[in-house]
């Protein structure tokens, strides 16, 4: 993916992240709460949840800023199909 694409997008995952963090709240009252991580996790478990994934997908957005991102979905591919990666 060409840079003038992927480091825009990037950023723009990693602030969709960063505001999923900081604002929790209205991710709460958009969605709701969510029973797996309310039972997994305990009372305020959805609040956790949303921080956690919040926070994946800030790590995603830096993964494709420094196009790590296809060199993990390429090795991950390699082992789906079995492929020789020498």
């Amino acid at each position: 993916m060409s840079p003038f694409i992927r480091v825009p997008l990037g950023l723009l995952i990693i602030v969709f992240g960063f505001y999923m963090v900081k604002k929790t709240d209205k991710f709460m009252s958009w969605f709701g709460r969510i029973p797996f991580a309310e039972d997994k996790f305990g009372q305020g478990g959805s609040y956790f949840f949303y921080k956690l994934l919040g926070t994946l997908i800030v790590f995603i957005g830096i993964f494709t800023v420094t196009n790590i991102i296809s060199d993990m979905l390429g090795s991950l591919a390699c082992v789906l199909s079995h492929c020789n990666a020498s």
